[in-house]
């Protein structure tokens, strides 16, 4: 595997600084098109599935419950996966269809974190939360990969970051579930990936800036922890793409894409730790690619899985 499934998803490399820009494939003809096509519909199918890892569904897995106010905390030590068939950066153009290089199926950790700020009314309404994330990127024991040497880090890993605020409906109680909404803004540095002087026709680098809004309800049966949720996100960032053929030539594409998703929890509650599993959905759109890339439908949507081992005090 040559890299994890986030590294691989977020990453398609580095660009020289001083490499001349161009906004589209227009210049080039031939194999030399086909492969910059590849390369830029390569950044915006994939693009979405970098945020639904990044992102995930449940803000605070488990539960819609907010914390009741001032001095009351959660922490969570969570992974996120999706099914990922990345395609083959040596891709030549000689050929209609991209093929894949390989797919993927591994865990992408993240830290998060609430706090409470108002307790609200005893219904539970108008209680807020503030919530907080941050996501771990391995920058030296994965090949051919580069994090933004100016990336927050702490030793070998870089740090994205979230934050934001989840304002409660409803408190857990009697025969009422819990109801919430969350709106959170997430970021991730600028990652490389692909070696161009090894081979691989075209590298790319693309940064990552999520915005995350959430409904979830959830209902606790003594030990069970059940919630379900739906969402909508928005993706935005910028790519930067680098051809073998055409050195000190490179290509910048604006990203922006947005996506509907919805999800499903189930966890025990074990007094102050709770180990809670996550499923759901990310809606496909037609992006009007003119690349075909095997084994992987752009229009369809993505399912993905979450674990995580949340503490409350």
């Amino acid at each position: 595997m040559r890299a994890s499934l986030l590294v691989a998803t977020l990453a398609f490399a580095a660009v020289a600084p001083a490499a001349a820009q161009l906004s589209d494939c227009s210049p080039f003809n031939g194999n030399s098109r086909r492969i910059c096509d590849a390369a830029v519909d390569g950044t915006r199918a994939f693009h979405p599935v970098a945020g639904l890892l990044v992102s995930g569904g449940n803000p605070v897995i488990g539960t819609a419950n907010t914390l009741g106010g001032l001095g009351r905390f959660s922490l969570t030590a969570r992974a996120n996966a999706a099914d990922v068939i990345l395609p083959d950066p040596e891709y030549d153009g000689t050929t209609g269809e991209v093929p894949s290089s390989e797919e993927l199926y591994a865990p992408v950790p993240l830290v998060e974190g609430a706090a409470g700020i108002y307790e609200g009314l005893p219904s539970g309404l108008l209680s807020i939360d503030f919530l907080g994330s941050a996501q771990l990127l391995p920058t030296d024991q994965i090949d051919n990969l580069t994090v933004d040497g100016d990336a927050r880090r702490i030793g070998d890993v870089a740090l994205g970051f979230g934050y934001g605020l989840r304002v409660g409906i409803l408190r857990d109680e009697g025969s009422l579930p819990a109801v919430s909404v969350s709106a959170m803004r997430r970021n991730i540095p600028r990652v490389a990936y692909g070696d161009i002087e090894q081979g691989d026709e075209f590298r790319y680098a693309v940064d990552l800036q999520a915005t995350n809004l959430r409904l979830v309800a959830s209902k606790q049966f003594a030990a069970l922890q059940l919630a379900a949720g739906i969402g909508w996100d928005r993706y935005t960032g910028d790519a930067e793409i680098q051809l073998r053929d055409q050195p000190g030539t490179a290509l910048e594409v604006a990203l922006k894409e947005s996506r509907t998703l919805a999800f499903l929890n189930a966890g025990l509650d074990l007094a102050a730790v709770s180990i809670v599993g996550e499923a759901g959905y990310q809606s496909g759109r037609d992006q009007e690619l003119s690349t075909d890339f095997e084994d992987f439908d752009t229009k369809s949507g993505e399912f993905f899985a979450g674990l995580g081992l949340r503490v409350g005090f």
